[in-house]
């Protein structure tokens, strides 16, 4: 059950972020998404989970629906003044089971006390989460998804400003989560993270520069490609007038 990005292109103000890229993505795979700054790595996340509207081509979910996919946003765009307890925000994992306003029975209960357990955060289920640090609250969000339960983990710079303790243990979870069946994208920016932790690489620069096994992948003729990437290049009017009628 993978899923398919076919000939997508996603464009904003009528430049391409995104540029006639098509990868296939399987369960039990772990695929890390690096290129450089503006290259679209977030974006092809957001495509792939319905966020952004392509102007070419399709997203494909063959055998899944949207509640077999999860998705951990920046932590910049997650708003947490909101009067919010650890235990609260894990169990959101659970909407799609429950609804906004549906209860919890005790099975579902035990689930996010065991996803707590597995981040480290069970004894701090009753705290807010506006008192947490980022490393804290990083770890309730991996809750978060390890309640769902999904098929894919899909994880947008999943490790920024996070200290290297809680890189590690959530390093190590998505390991698991890769074993146990799950597969899991995440943008990265640490080669070191991406060749120790992550057996598939795509490298974009905007269009895909290479994709397949790390070691493959992250060659220095293919990095030198990358890094040739350049924002304003691109004026294929082709692509513009696409966007233009969408």
């Amino acid at each position: 059950m993978p899923i398919c990005a076919e000939n997508i292109t996603v464009s904003y103000s009528h430049f391409p972020a995104v540029h006639h890229v098509s990868i296939t993505f399987n369960e039990g795979e772990s695929w890390a998404v690096c290129g450089p700054n503006g290259a679209g790595k977030s974006t092809l996340l957001k495509a792939l989970m319905g966020l952004e509207k392509c102007d070419t081509g399709h997203i494909h979910l063959q055998g899944l629906s949207r509640n077999d996919i999860t998705y951990l946003p920046q932590l910049s765009e997650i708003d947490r003044s909101q009067p919010m307890s650890v235990f609260e925000l894990a169990m959101s994992g659970l909407w799609y089971e429950i609804g906004s306003f549906g209860g919890i029975n005790n099975e579902q209960k035990q689930r996010i006390f065991n996803a707590l357990s597995r981040v480290g955060m069970q004894q701090d289920a009753n705290r807010l989460i506006s008192q947490l640090s980022n490393g804290q609250f990083q770890r309730v969000l991996f809750a978060r998804m390890l309640v769902q339960k999904a098929k894919f983990l899909l994880l947008d710079e999943p490790f920024n400003a996070i200290d290297e303790q809680t890189t590690n243990a959530l390093l190590n979870i998505l390991t698991v989560c890769r074993k146990d069946g799950q597969g899991v994208i995440a943008v990265l920016h640490d080669d070191r993270q991406v060749r120790n932790f992550f057996s598939h690489t795509l490298l974009m620069a905007r269009e895909k520069v290479a994709a397949g096994k790390t070691e493959e992948v992250l060659t220095r003729e293919n990095l030198q490609r990358a890094s040739l990437f350049r924002q304003d290049t691109f004026t294929e009017q082709w692509c513009i007038q696409t966007a233009e009628n969408q």
